[in-house]
């Protein structure tokens, strides 16, 4: 080996190609080897960072570009919380919220400033400062519970939500702290902090998101729009500077300001999902790890005992805020772990307030040493705080989230009425695809197995060599769009004379439950509005049929107007579009409002209650005055409106002009019409909850409520 590369192994490693490989062998196999021992993997992160780190073997040094990477990781946890909240529930329960934020923040608050008076004898700021730090704390165990597909429960909502208020707080405290070591706490700082916080917050809600809901209509490439979003999380941490607090609460507001527009189920999620998950995140724990030294247990036994006691209070305090919380609101001693998991690390704002804290000098001793805010010993025992209380938070979130996912899993007799959702997009061309995909994939049922197929039908009498080909070209495309949100994709390529017939055998075949189909594009005078083809289709086959015509992407959407007509809820049908437009409301957080009947009202406000979304309830017009939509929608909401067929209870005669009328009012807007399915006497068993069958009145509303309830309860 040559003597430069030799040099090039000297530690800490300098080669940025070595030093890199050795971070992403970590990222890989920390968490693989750690999983063996049921070490949470992002605390195997974590230790994997203070073995490697300057304090530990010294093989990276916790330079520029990892503190840089950090950073970014840090905002992105924060990011992230703030785009996979339920805005609903978060709205729903914001004043839990609130009270679980006081909670948190008082009570490490008072018993913080009791312990540096009293236990440590630190001074008045010193102390104040020391309970900001155990005010505050990171969801290090966020991703954990994403992933463990419990993000939207109700204990998770009201600690992310309780985390904006108690970190924004304690990030308060330590601005006035640093003011007030300086002497600037007076009205004009007081007024120039309210003023700048005002308009950010104003910037970052209401600006930004009108920003991006252009940004996103106007440019549909992936790489562009994800780079877009780091550009709002850094621009958002920035304008928090200028406001005079910490990034992460600016890079969280973000995250709810583009909530709407990002659906959890669209491939711009699913990327910012994996590249924080892969790269950002991983990089900030391991950044935390080497701030740990061990040496500081071989330093004397002041520090010992700093950090035995920093870290006991903080750990105590986060915990009986937990407590009361559970108390207060009755949750399961589970959810109570939830929270205390979510709320006990200490990371990126205590690490904020002890560096600043450790810069201010605020006197000299007598041998003219420099006396600081926080002391040497607060550094070094801050950091060992970290990795205890982030080890303790992954232990209980672990715990706690396991046992919820096992008990939201029943095995009981409802799990085998449990049906299959099967999904069939016929697609004729790459440009109407992927949307038609999109569409789909916001129909399905969260955490449901469904299976979605995408069918190309060839007729044999063309003489066109290439229509194989083309064919399988846009079942790839249709593949590929899917394969972006995680989903796989059926390819289905079929030769018939006739498409209509095609289309149909399939679904038999398949046992298709729900069709999506492409508006048609009317070629001929005398074309119908939906065509010869969709009308055969309607006519032949028993599904759930969406009919889809896009205008713009579907999650920039700011609204979706549901027309129900009258007498719909007691059609066989009802449960399964119903479900489906429930899960348009879960997959984007979109605001829904149902125009309907008041019997048909106070239908959905039964399933309102135990299935909650942002819903907003006005009266079915007349059938006269359909002809007026183009009144009641404004620019980007999209309309979904509900038809029926000849013989079922909601039929009426104008339903006819419907699809004209759309033609006509609302061609700069989207559309989706929705045909429920027609059970069929004798055709399947009476308690088939995908088909139904003609049974008397109180059983069909009894068998219509309990299918409902099946079909929206969540697993």
């Amino acid at each position: 080996m040559h003597l430069d590369q030799l040099s090039e192994l000297i530690l800490p490693i300098d080669n940025p190609v070595l030093k890199f490989l050795l971070i992403l062998l970590i990222i890989l196999l920390a968490p693989i080897a750690l999983n063996r021992l049921k070490i949470p993997p992002l605390l195997g992160l974590i230790i994997a960072g203070a073995v490697v780190g300057p304090k530990g073997l010294n093989w990276i040094e916790r330079d520029s570009s990892i503190i840089l990477s950090g950073t970014a990781g840090m905002l992105y946890i924060m990011f992230l919380a703030g785009l996979e909240i339920d805005l609903a529930d978060f709205r729903k329960n914001s004043k839990k919220s609130i009270v679980f934020g006081m909670y948190t923040f008082l009570i490490p608050m008072i018993l913080g400033m009791i312990t540096g008076l009293y236990i440590l004898n630190f001074g008045i700021l010193t102390s104040i400062l020391l309970a900001s730090m155990f005010a505050s704390h990171t969801l290090i165990a966020y991703p954990m519970i994403s992933k463990m597909g419990i993000a939207k429960n109700k204990a998770v909502n009201i600690t992310v939500g309780g985390t904006l208020i108690t970190d924004t707080l304690a990030l308060l405290v330590l601005a006035i702290v640093v003011g007030a070591t300086q002497g600037e706490v007076n009205t004009i700082f007081w007024t120039k902090l309210v003023v700048s916080l005002i308009i950010f917050t104003c910037i970052i809600l209401f600006l930004l998101p009108m920003i991006a809901r252009w940004f996103l209509k106007k440019y549909e490439d992936s790489v562009s729009q994800y780079v877009f979003c780091l550009v709002l999380v850094f621009l958002g941490a920035a304008l928090a500077e200028l406001a005079g607090v910490e990034p992460i609460i600016g890079a969280f507001l973000v995250g709810l300001a583009v909530n709407p527009l990002i659906s959890h189920t669209s491939p711009l999620m699913n990327r910012i999902e994996f590249v924080g998950n892969a790269i950002f995140i991983p990089f900030f724990l391991i950044g935390v790890g080497m701030l740990v030294d061990f040496s500081v247990f071989i330093n004397g036994w002041e520090a010992i005992l700093v950090a035995i006691v920093m870290t006991v209070v903080a750990t105590l305090s986060k915990y009986l805020a937990a407590l009361a919380t559970q108390k207060t609101y009755g949750f399961s001693k589970d959810e109570r772990r939830i929270i205390f998991g979510l709320s006990n690390a200490q990371a990126a704002a205590t690490l904020a307030a002890v560096t600043v804290g450790y810069k201010i000098i605020i006197g000299t001793d007598a041998n003219g040493e420099p006396i600081r805010l926080l002391s040497e010993y607060v550094l070094n025992g801050t950091i060992i705080m970290i990795l205890v209380t982030c080890t303790i938070a992954s232990l209980e979130a672990q715990k706690g989230a396991k046992r919820l996912v096992m008990a939201d899993s029943p095995l009981d007799e409802d799990t085998n009425e449990d049906v299959q959702e099967r999904i069939l997009i016929p697609v004729r061309n790459q440009e109407t695809s992927d949307e038609l995909i999109h569409l789909s994939i916001m129909l399905k049922s969260p955490q449901k197995q469904s299976n979605l197929y995408a069918l190309s039908i060839i007729n044999p009498d063309l003489e066109d060599t290439n229509a194989e080909m083309k064919a399988q070209k846009t079942l790839n495309q249709a593949s590929k769009t899917a394969g972006s949100t995680d989903h796989f994709l059926y390819e289905l390529l079929r030769y018939d004379t006739n498409v209509e017939h095609g289309i149909s055998g399939v679904i038999h075949e398949n046992k298709i439950t729900d069709l999506v189909l492409g508006l048609h594009e009317k070629s001929k005078m005398d074309d119908s509005f939906l065509g010869n083809l969709t009308e055969g289709l309607l006519s032949r086959c028993n599904t759930t049929t969406f009919i889809y015509k896009p205008h713009q992407p579907f999650d920039t959407h700011k609204r979706h107007l549901v027309f129900i007509p009258p007498y719909a809820e007691k059609e066989l049908g009802f449960p399964f579009w119903l479900v489906k437009v429930w899960n348009i409301a879960r997959n984007s957080g979109a605001r829904m409002i149902f125009y309907a009947s008041e019997e048909t009202r106070e239908y959905l406000g039964d399933i309102l209650q135990k299935h909650p979304i942002r819903v907003d309830f006005r009266p079915f017009p007349e059938w006269d005055e359909l002809g007026n939509l183009n009144i009641l929608l404004k620019p980007d909401d999209n309309l979904i409106m509900v038809l029926s067929r000849k013989g079922e209870a909601s039929y009426h005669p104008r339903l006819e002009r419907v699809p004209q009328l759309i033609n006509i009012w609302l061609k700069n807007h989207s559309f989706i019409l929705i045909y429920p399915n027609q059970p069929k006497a004798g055709r399947m068993p009476i308690m088939d909850m995908m088909h139904g069958s003609l049974i008397g009145p109180i059983e069909r509303l009894d068998w219509i409520g309990r299918t409902v309830a099946s079909l929206l309860k969540r697993k």
